[in-house]
């Protein structure tokens, strides 16, 4: 369970719903992604006020520059879906994305590392590239158990990242009910205190998006942002 008393669900509910773009990084990680499309989500980034934009390392420049006086974070997703580039690649890439001026880094865990226990090298590759940006790390948790997801969990928490995320693209939860998902957000949450919470994958509706965040997600990772804002209530429908 999460902890919290239902009451105390409601009244975060109650304040967060008046703002719900902000909650959402607006993310196109889309392989056949363009410079148009990539621009176009920038342009419903800075309409909508999004918290920020995710893209992949090709596109980072690209953003910087669309996003530049904008109060949208921009974010660069590393070494997905598994994290397995050496430690140096994976540093690179997140020297570039900030060089090319990205404001946090979404990378993958090393899921293999966790899956065998080898905790520390885990550890030591993030606290690594956590000294470059924020980091927002994604742990595949449909590819873990409960006591994986634990332990990866505390780990993030350990290397300095800002946040624990679920999942990127491929992730076997994603062919799940969103009910577990909501499940290994409040296992993520009890983990690593203090760290946001992100949750991502197949989060394609309202309904979606709100089951997330009565789970204890602070930060919403979809690419139907638009969709999903078109369908939140109004100040007036409440």
């Amino acid at each position: 369970m999460d902890g919290r008393p239902k009451y105390v669900i409601s009244k975060i509910m109650e304040n967060k719903q008046k703002n719900w773009a902000k909650y959402i990084d607006h993310t196109n990680i889309d392989p056949q992604a363009t410079v148009q499309s990539i621009k176009k989500t920038c342009e419903e980034a800075k309409h909508f006020k999004f918290r920020g934009v995710c893209v992949n390392p090709e596109w980072t420049k690209t953003a910087a520059s669309e996003l530049r006086g904008a109060d949208v974070r921009l974010t660069t997703l590393i070494d997905p879906p598994m994290g397995l580039n050496l430690h140096s690649e994976r540093k690179e890439l997140c020297e570039k994305a900030k060089e090319n001026g990205s404001h946090e880094i979404d990378i993958v865990i090393n899921i293999i590392d966790i899956k065998y226990g080898r905790y520390d090298k885990a550890l030591g590759d993030l606290k690594g590239i956590c000294e470059i940006l924020p980091t927002k790390v994604i742990i595949g948790s449909g590819f873990l158990t409960d006591d994986e997801i634990r332990k990866a969990s505390e780990i993030v928490k350990e290397a300095g990242a800002i946040c624990v995320k679920t999942s990127t693209f491929k992730d076997p939860l994603d062919h799940f009910e969103l009910l577990e998902k909501a499940r290994h957000l409040k296992l993520m949450r009890d983990s690593a205190p203090g760290l946001l919470i992100k949750a991502a994958g197949k989060i394609k509706t309202f309904e979606d998006m709100k089951m997330m965040i009565e789970a204890g997600a602070d930060i919403i990772g979809t690419s139907s942002s638009v969709e999903i804002l078109e369908q939140a209530p109004k100040e007036h429908d409440e």
